[in-house]
């Protein structure tokens, strides 16, 4: 799960077609039991007249998820003839038809998880690495807990795989379709109870499994102080979660793709629904038993309690790695991570044993020792994007991740993010190789996203090369891309919608002078240079394989698509910017220091005033108070949540903010009573009980910097102390 870290359609037809009017309200008739796979196996047709020439064999796509129409899933490809053997890409060590010669990939992987374990100080690491049909390397490295002492076992240690968990959610909603209980093309809402039901909140056209399943329901996210809880007497049922955190619709469902925990946690409930079992259960008996995956679980270590699934058993639950952070005064343990209130997107724990008979699995199109586990539309689907996007941008293979890796090689599988753990499984069927690797700690992040491409690209692919060049051209067009850019992946409101817009929700973009395209947050930055002409908006990444899809409208950069395509950025005008909110802040600041300083060194002229003009400097003082309380106490905020993510979550909603953002309300209330004052301080003209013409205009000016700010505030919902 990826929700607070620093995170186009074509649709699928089924038989049924689009969805009636009001289809979303009604649920199907539902099998009353299992369909064993053997009915799911397509008839075999009456031999026909064969023509002159041959036709492609028929597609084995089973009906409940058997496309019908131009923008539907393609059908299964025909075998493909002999080919000669692959060869080596010019420069490459290996050739895609050639397995890792395991003493090698021992050495490099070892050197890399050591190195960039030294570097982040990360605790632990596990990692499995498999390869035509065979585990080719399971490894742990460093410790699960340090209070007694415990080292990674990779085949009992478990780690929390975060999002990950996704990739199970989505085999069992294929598997669901597989045996008819539900259409990939219909509305979530007819597979779920009435409680459960997405809403209508303006939208004409309902929320289908498919939009689930490409990240593209229309959700705003939010995440802050419920996606993971520290207390277990605050861990709810699903279906009381889904229910109570039921987010915002903000645009209509499949328009684009924006990561969403919730939607995924609604796909499980839905196929859980239909399938008459909890969604642990369900994937408990639908995959992880009949895979041989003892040692995988979406249970949690915790007492039984009413409402919630059965706790991890005992014996999984003491092998459970703790999860770290470092403080610069050593590894500090962090308290379990509760997920289950939102199973289906996040709560499994798994070893690099179990991971790698999963990758197997994916890789063996549903089949495992001799076990079919899923069926042949279910290994097409999760290799076939739903999604037409531009070259090396991910267009989610039916919930799974499609990664262009090094060599020209594609990967399908998924990330996942805790506030510990970071985790990422890849697997690649050209190479028929599989990579999963799990950290225990919060700085894990990049170890887990490179160490598969990092494989990929040591043995087959050509040696890297330098950085690119950068774009004359694009250093000309600097300000068709300048700005700020925004994420579509955040609360749209409320005080979760500021605290996501200044941190990870938004990027700062600017053109180098030699030509590079800039992109900064949180003082990183990535550097990108075009791939072709600018205004193409294609552009690839400074020294790798990564992809950037710069949207393009009346010849200016609107939107910016990452190649993961878990959120577009989009661009904001210039007054929206963060910038424009700290150079008004400053303003506020320091208008609200002088009129305090001004108490203190105001001649007798000064104090000589009207009725109006004395009760209007008592509210103008009052505000000059507010607003520098409610800065300090949003400084105090932001500067704590910067540095400790965890505080963050399950401290929210803070008292810190809360009251500076009650503090910041009352001080543009007031901004109004001044207003309306002043006519009334200008009337004084120049009699002896009114102001000076330039205390008049002091007065004035702090007026406008106070409204403009309180406007601009508003704006981002800094003026919501109860939203949060």
């Amino acid at each position: 799960m990826r929700s607070i870290l620093p995170a186009t359609v074509a649709a699928l037809a089924v038989l049924l077609g689009a969805p009636r009017a009001g289809a979303q309200d009604e649920a199907p008739p539902l099998p009353s039991h299992p369909i064993p796979y053997s009915q799911l196996k397509p008839k075999a047709a009456k031999p026909k007249p064969k023509p002159a020439t041959a036709s492609p064999a028929a597609s084995t796509t089973p009906a409940a998820i058997a496309p019908s129409g131009p923008a539907a899933l393609p059908p299964t490809p025909p075998q493909a003839p002999a080919a000669a053997p692959p060869q080596a890409e010019a420069g490459a060590r290996l050739a895609p038809g050639q397995p890792l010669p395991v003493g090698e990939l021992d050495g490099f992987v070892d050197g890399y998880v050591r190195a960039a374990m030294a570097q982040a100080h990360i605790a632990g690491v596990t990692v499995s690495v498999v390869q035509n049909g065979q585990v080719v390397m399971k490894r742990g490295y460093g410790f699960a807990s340090l209070s007694p002492a415990r080292r990674v076992d990779p085949d009992r240690t478990l780690f929390r795989i975060g999002s990950i968990s996704k990739t199970f959610t989505w085999l069992e909603v294929l598997k669901q379709a597989e045996a008819g209980r539900l259409r990939l093309d219909q509305p979530v809402n007819a597979y779920l109870p009435e409680p459960l039901r997405v809403k209508d909140q303006g939208f004409d056209r309902p929320v289908r499994i498919l939009d689930l399943m490409d990240h593209a329901p229309g959700f705003e996210d939010r995440s802050l102080g419920h996606l993971f809880e520290d207390r277990f007497e605050r861990v709810r049922p699903l279906d009381l979660y889904l229910r109570q955190e039921r987010p915002k619709r903000v645009r209509p469902p499949g328009q684009l793709s924006s990561y969403s925990n919730y939607g995924a946690a609604l796909a499980g409930e839905a196929a859980a629904n239909v399938a008459r079992k909890p969604y642990e259960q369900l994937v408990e008996d639908d995959i992880l038993g009949p895979a041989g995956m003892a040692h995988t679980t979406f249970r949690e270590p915790h007492a039984a309690k009413a409402g919630l699934p059965a706790p991890m058993p005992a014996g999984l639950a003491a092998d459970v790695s703790q999860g770290f952070r470092w403080t610069g005064g050593g590894l500090k343990a962090r308290p379990y991570e509760f997920i289950e209130q939102v199973a289906p997107a996040g709560a499994a724990s798994s070893t690099a044993g179990d991971m790698a008979r999963y990758m197997l699995l994916l890789l063996g199109d549903g089949a495992l020792d001799g076990a079919t586990i899923y069926g042949p539309a279910t290994a097409h689907a999760i290799r076939a994007p739903i999604q037409a996007t531009a070259s090396g941008v991910n267009g989610w293979a039916h919930g799974f991740v499609v990664y262009s890796l090094p060599g020209g090689q594609t990967g399908y599988g998924h990330d996942g993010g805790t506030l510990s753990f970071f985790s990422n499984m890849v697997v690649v069927p050209s190479l028929n190789l599989g990579v999963f690797v799990s950290t225990n700690t919060e700085g894990g992040a990049q170890l887990a996203s490179r160490l598969a491409p990092a494989i990929v690209r040591h043995f087959y692919a050509p040696p890297e090369t330098a950085p690119r060049a950068g774009s004359p051209e694009l250093a000309g067009e600097a300000a068709t891309f300048t700005g700020h850019y925004v994420s579509t992946r955040r609360a749209y409101s409320g005080l979760e919608g500021l605290v996501m817009r200044l941190g990870p929700g938004g990027v700062d973009v600017r053109v180098t002078p030699d030509g590079r395209l800039l992109l900064s947050s949180f003082g990183q930055s990535t550097a990108w240079v075009p791939d072709g002409a600018p205004s193409g908006g294609r552009f690839v990444s400074l020294d790798g394989e990564r992809r950037l899809d710069v949207r393009m409208k009346d010849g200016r950069a609107v939107a910016i698509v990452p190649d993961a395509n878990a959120a577009a950025y989009e661009r904001e005008p210039g007054w929206k910017s963060p910038g424009t909110l700290a150079l008004m802040a400053a303003l506020t600041g320091l208008a609200a220091l002088l009129t305090l300083i001004g108490l203190a060194f105001r001649n007798r002229r000064d104090l000589r005033e009207n009725l109006t003009q004395s009760r209007a400097s008592i509210v103008q003082n009052i505000q000059a108070g507010l607003w520098l309380l409610a800065m300090v106490l949003f400084g105090a905020f932001f500067s704590h949540a910067a540095g400790d993510l965890a505080w963050l979550m399950y401290g929210w909603p803070n008292p810190s903010l809360i009251l500076g953002s009650a503090c910041a309300l009352v001080a543009a209330v007031l901004t109004l009573v001044t207003i309306a004052a002043l006519p009334a301080v200008w009337s004084g003209g120049r009699r002896v009980d009114s102001w000076s013409y330039g205390r008049k205009a002091a007065f004035t000016l702090t007026v406008i910097v106070y409204a403009a700010f309180s406007i601009l505030l508003a704006t981002w919902g800094a003026l919501s102390p109860w939203s949060g």
